[in-house]
């Protein structure tokens, strides 16, 4: 299986490496070369420096026909982005945006891209640790929709009127 995972955070490098120890072909991108610190020395897979959402990038690591695209960078914009890209211009079987706010995981997955919230995850997880019921949300919330209108992707990226600039307050 081709995987090309954006971000090599904590969970970005324990899935390459996991997937190429699994004898997948890996590819794992990063802004910051010394994320890549945390592949172990046996990672066989391409590490990458550069940016998720550039087109030339994306190339360079395989995400064209790719099998498994996972954008796990911190920001939400960029994932949603890269996730996009692999799906409609590289035509990426799976791919999946992780997101730290709830409503955009809902929102994206509704207009067409797969998302996978953390926030989420956590709630649930606490909750059924205390014996509560969780939101019984799906783990990754599987594309239900397209986004062909331009006009709701918008709406969906920008944070609330009055938020102030470069704001994102939403969820956070």
């Amino acid at each position: 299986m081709k995987v090309v995972i954006v971000g090599c955070g904590r969970v970005g490098a324990l899935l390459a490496a996991t997937f190429a120890a699994a004898g997948h072909n890996v590819s794992i991108i990063d802004t910051s070369t010394t994320a890549f610190e945390r592949l172990p020395s046996s990672f066989r897979g391409d590490a990458i420096r550069g940016n998720g959402t550039d087109e030339a990038v994306l190339r360079r690591a395989g995400a064209q026909d790719c099998d498994l695209f996972l954008a796990l960078t911190e920001g939400d914009n960029r994932n949603v982005m890269s996730a996009q890209l692999a799906a409609e211009v590289f035509g990426a079987r799976k791919s999946v945006a992780k997101l730290n706010d709830p409503v955009r995981a809902e929102a994206y997955a509704e207009l067409g891209i797969a998302t996978i919230c953390r926030t989420s995850l956590m709630a649930d997880a606490i909750l059924a640790f205390a014996g509560l019921a969780g939101s019984g949300a799906p783990v990754i919330r599987v594309p239900s929709g397209g986004h062909d209108d331009a006009a709701q992707l918008h709406d969906a990226l920008l944070p609330e009127p009055g938020a102030g600039a470069g704001s994102t307050t939403r969820g956070r």
